[in-house]
């Protein structure tokens, strides 16, 4: 006996297509049989005509919990994951206190723990000269993250030396080493300044050649030490060009964002504020180069990189360019925004559902339950709606941000279901879990 039948969706994974009926038992996928098949169920749902996906696993998400919870908390950070289609996302760990020692981590997991409404993952921050990782090892985090530029000395691995050595040092308590790429001789702040010549700044003070230079040096450490290593935010032709020809040297895996993909720095106006974040939007040459780096299959998974401010915060005047928050919130637009990639062919369902689930689970060790249509596998899904229009409204959003870069799209396809577990969700009722990696 089953607890749920939903017949007649046509289920799309990394694996595929096809259309199936998906039996659940409990929190889990029970089954997935031949449409029609006679089977018993406490309850049965027709979802004939609906594409079903695999819930989203969102690999770089910032909720600001705890210290600066003016701008995001769990609570309303993970209701803007359940009400966007995001049933796992992974925490950054750059809130205050910096998420560095097992302390830390055990805290930052009980404050979470009631108060989110899907699963949610957490990452460590490593200090160049760390303590024994044994006891936050213990507390199984999906990653490790690791900063070339931009950050307090104390974290900042700015030479081959210090990533080296931190590389090692995960490897050998077989944890998976996150780089933020960067080369922190070359990333100056931007000058004082208004206006466009603030903005040209910005983008000066960020460029491309930073990233590659982190991505090559990332990469040589990884072929040293045999870590395994994953790179944040590329967003750059020149990152990617550097990315294709070292890939094969090392177990590396990259990430991009959707704004990188769908936006270029003709969105910087009157808005531009709100637009601010690190790295910079790029020229449309850097957009379309990503977009083909995606197609050639050079792109293991796509991210949010939710960073959320308050909207005062992104709204006040600033003499000053540099003083604006960096930033933008992404977590409830992930899906609307990859669907607008669909639509305009740049990527299909399945890719989604592989690099948006599949591939960010496999990575972080949540494989074994996450990211696939498939037996055994934790009941996340998404069911959406062809004859559905989804549009994205500021009004709309859950997040304390109370605003999106992608005002005003519309996409295909109406979200009319997510599972968390087995179980619908809607944002209402708090039902997440923190959830280890495996790794």
């Amino acid at each position: 006996m089953f607890d749920l039948l939903l017949r007649g969706a046509t289920l799309v994974d990394a694996t595929g297509e096809r259309q199936a009926d998906l039996a659940i038992a409990g929190e889990k996928i029970a089954a997935i049989l031949a449409p029609g098949t006679p089977a018993e169920s406490l309850a049965t749902r027709d979802v004939r005509g609906h594409v079903m996906l695999p819930g989203l696993v969102d690999a770089h998400v910032h909720l600001c919990d705890p210290g600066y919870t003016h701008k995001e908390d769990f609570t309303s950070g993970t209701r803007a994951a359940a009400v966007g289609g995001v049933t796992t996302l992974l925490d950054m760990p750059t809130d205050q206190p910096i998420t560095t020692h097992a302390d830390d981590l055990r805290d930052k997991m009980d404050i979470a723990r009631g108060r989110i409404h899907v699963d949610v993952g957490f990452q460590v921050a490593k200090l160049c000269d760390h303590p024994s990782l044994d006891a936050v090892r213990a507390l199984d985090p999906v990653s490790f993250e690791l900063f070339m530029a931009g950050v307090p000395d104390a974290y900042r691995h700015d030479t081959q030396e210090r990533l080296v050595r931190s590389m090692k040092a995960l490897r050998e308590v077989d944890a998976i080493a996150c780089v933020s790429p960067g080369d922190h001789s070359l990333q100056t702040a931007p000058q004082s300044a208004t206006g466009r010549a603030g903005l040209d700044a910005l983008l000066a003070s960020r460029p491309p050649v930073a990233e590659a230079a982190g991505i090559a040096n990332a990469v040589l450490a990884a072929a040293a030490t045999g870590a395994r290593v994953h790179l944040r935010q590329g967003n750059s032709q020149l990152g990617f060009d550097t990315w294709r020809r070292l890939r094969d040297i090392a177990d590396v895996t990259i990430e991009t964002t959707p704004q990188a993909l769908l936006l270029t720095e003709d969105a910087y106006g009157e808005r531009r504020n709100f637009f601010k974040a690190l790295p910079p939007l790029r020229p449309a040459q850097d957009r379309d180069a990503l977009r083909a780096a995606l197609r050639e299959g050079l792109i293991d998974m796509i991210v949010t990189d939710h960073a959320p401010h308050a909207y005062e915060e992104k709204a006040a005047h600033y003499d000053d360019f540099r003083d604006v928050p960096s930033g933008v919130p992404g977590v409830q637009t992930f899906l609307a925004a990859m669907l607008s990639l669909v639509q305009q062919d740049v990527i299909d369902l399945r890719g989604v559902a592989t690099l948006c689930a599949r591939n960010p689970a496999q990575r972080f060790g949540l494989g074994a339950t996450k990211g696939l249509l498939a037996p055994g596998f934790d009941a996340d899904l998404l069911l959406l709606d062809p004859a559905g229009v989804m549009h994205v409204r500021d009004a709309d959003q859950c997040s304390k941000a109370r605003y999106t870069p992608f005002d005003g799209m519309s996409v295909p396809w109406a979200l009319s279901g997510v599972y968390l577990r087995g179980r619908l969700i809607n944002g209402d009722v708090p039902s997440g879990k923190v959830v280890v990696s495996a790794n």
